[in-house]
């Protein structure tokens, strides 16, 4: 497999995928995939959000919350890199081609357990030479990503702890990304409910005594738990394989190809340089700037959530129809799961502009966290959230992109130029380089004047222009995306979303309090959302809806087909 020749041309290299079995299968399937996914991953977010909450109440938005958040730069930049994108990209490809392989050759040597044994035991050396280089440079660290800090030997110390996470993120990567290509979905689900239940116990158990440190070691503790759960579930995974009479021989199926690596560390750490710009210009403003941006950016990224889980279910699917040279079937999905997380994604974001102020009232305005930073967290979020979309879009993007050149290729496809990067491997670092650039540029100009909105605004610039150039990058990738309907739809959910917007926001200022706002303003956005993207004909809220409709009417109401037909005695 060469990166010249595009994926149409493994066809014949590669078996067409077996059928599934009815389109209703396969919809019930990623159903219940999806469902297990949400329902876990809901709880991941609802205790990380407990931690969030706590981290407000104990420690409030000052000089110790912004030294700990420099060091949590760390696990958060870890997390994308090891656990939920590069990675991804990385390992889930790679193992849908060994999947492909071991159909094929069902009494042969099975390559999955060659891949792993190919890539496990370099991964962990790596992991513990990067945990070791970010231990003894943390000063260094420290005042590169905030030199204007008012407390560096503290966030020196939580970095030197928060440190820890790499090798175990690496690990939980790895294994679930494995795990989801098996089309295993729970264990992996489950990593966040572990890693933020290892924070909330140190946080509870040790605030007092250690401070804002507890978090950090909280941190440490969660992610060795996370990486913990996923070992048990993995390595049954194997012993199956054996036992459906898989050898262990020597013949190689795959061949790594290691310069695939580099474009794909390379775009995530690019994306993660974002929060890096921001903690870099936060630090030179007033204490508790940082602290209102995380925040603001923890809560908006809940609406977010939803969007993201619909692309880790259909991620294999997408990466075993590449494999297969399936193309058609890869652009179908990319293109319901631009619509469906639009739909998600517009809905959390119309819910945001609308109530923000009574949200963060309602969830941090309590013991350390006052009104002022209430206001100034909630005008941060309001203009975050114009780049949620972004956001959402260029987590369905960049998957299928990546699945077309990935980080293996058949032992008996030839070598060629197989084994190279070409320009378009790099397009996606290229696409946010130039976002970067337009945030660095609207930070920069912007924040003397309007301070953390300043930053939040380049952000939300900045991921916007990477959404839009990825958009024309998958297109060249090959998979030819139908963009006016994919448009279109984009644009009929927007104008839903700005209507409800709107909306919920003057029906929240009618509440005093901020449970009544935000139940009446999130009730409002919903019931606009729905009609408008119904009447507009969003074809991702019109069949819910109507779903929801026919659900109400009963299992005995007539269908809208049967209405007006006689029916016989």
């Amino acid at each position: 497999m060469t990166t010249e020749q595009p994926v149409a041309e493994l066809a014949p290299t590669v078996p067409a995928p077996r059928a599934a079995g009815p389109e209703a299968t396969r919809r019930g399937f990623l159903a219940k995939a999806f469902g297990v996914t949400a329902l876990l991953s809901a709880a991941g977010s609802g205790l990380g959000l407990l931690r969030d909450l706590l981290l407000a109440r104990y420690f409030g938005a000052n000089q110790g919350t912004d030294a700990f958040l420099v060091a949590w730069t760390v696990p958060e930049t870890a997390a994308p890199l090891l656990i939920e994108d590069a990675m991804a990209f990385l390992m889930v490809p790679a193992f849908s081609l060994a999947l492909v392989l071991r159909e094929e050759r069902p009494q042969g040597p099975d390559p999955v357990r060659q891949l792993t044994r190919a890539t496990l035991p370099w991964l962990l050396l790596a992991l513990c030479a990067l945990s070791g280089a970010v231990a003894l440079g943390a000063p260094e660290l420290v005042e590169l990503l905030a030199p204007g800090l008012a407390d560096p030997q503290l966030a020196v110390t939580c970095t030197r702890i928060t440190a820890c996470t790499v090798l175990p993120f690496g690990v939980a990567g790895y294994l679930a990304s494995a795990l989801r290509a098996l089309h295993s979905f729970t264990a992996p689900a489950v990593i966040y409910v572990m890693y933020n239940l290892g924070i909330l116990a140190l946080l509870l158990s040790g605030h007092r005594l250690l401070g804002v440190r507890s978090a950090a070691i909280g941190v440490a503790v969660g992610s060795v738990l996370m990486a913990g759960v996923l070992v048990l579930p993995f390595a049954r995974r194997l012993r199956d394989g054996r036992r459906r009479g898989l050898g262990r021989g020597a013949a190689r199926g795959l061949v790594l190809i290691p310069a695939a690596l580099l474009p794909v560390a390379a775009f995530t750490l690019t994306r993660q340089a974002q929060v890096f710009i921001e903690r870099y210009l936060g630090s030179g403003l007033p204490p508790g700037t940082i602290s209102h941006l995380n925040y603001a950016a923890k809560v908006s990224q809940l609406a977010m959530t939803s969007a993201i889980l619909i692309v880790t279910v259909t991620f294999p699917v997408v990466a075993r129809a590449l494999a297969a040279g399936d193309l058609a079937a890869a652009r179908d999905r990319v293109e319901k799961d631009l619509g469906q997380a639009a739909a998600l994604v517009l809905l959390g974001t119309a819910f945001l502009m609308a109530c923000a102020p009574a949200v963060v009232a309602l969830l941090f305005q309590r013991g350390a966290f006052g009104a002022a930073d209430t206001a100034a967290t909630a005008a941060v979020i309001r203009v975050y959230s114009f780049g949620l979309p972004a956001q959402a879009m260029i987590g369905v993007m960049v998957r299928p992109y990546f699945c077309v050149r990935p980080v293996v290729r058949r032992a008996d496809a030839p070598r060629a130029e197989g084994d190279r990067t070409t320009w378009l491997d790099w397009y996606p670092v290229g696409a946010m380089a130039l976002g970067l650039a337009v945030t660095c540029t609207v930070g920069v100009t912007a924040t003397p004047r309007f301070g953390a909105l300043g930053l939040a605004a380049g952000n939300a610039a900045g991921i916007t222009t990477t959404a839009v150039l990825l958009m024309r990058g998958l297109v060249l990738r090959g998979i030819a995306l139908r963009l006016r309907p994919v448009l279109g739809g984009q644009a009929r959910l927007l104008a839903a979303a700005v209507a409800a917007a709107l909306l919920g926001a003057l029906t929240a200022r009618a509440a005093a309090a901020p449970l009544p706002a935000a139940l009446l303003g999130g009730a409002t956005v919903l019931l606009v959302f729905a009609a408008l993207g119904t009447l507009f004909g969003a074809a991702e809220v019109r069949g819910p809806v109507l779903a929801l409709a026919a659900w109400a009417r009963g299992p005995h109401a007539p269908s809208p087909a049967a209405e007006g037909k006689p029916h016989g005695r």
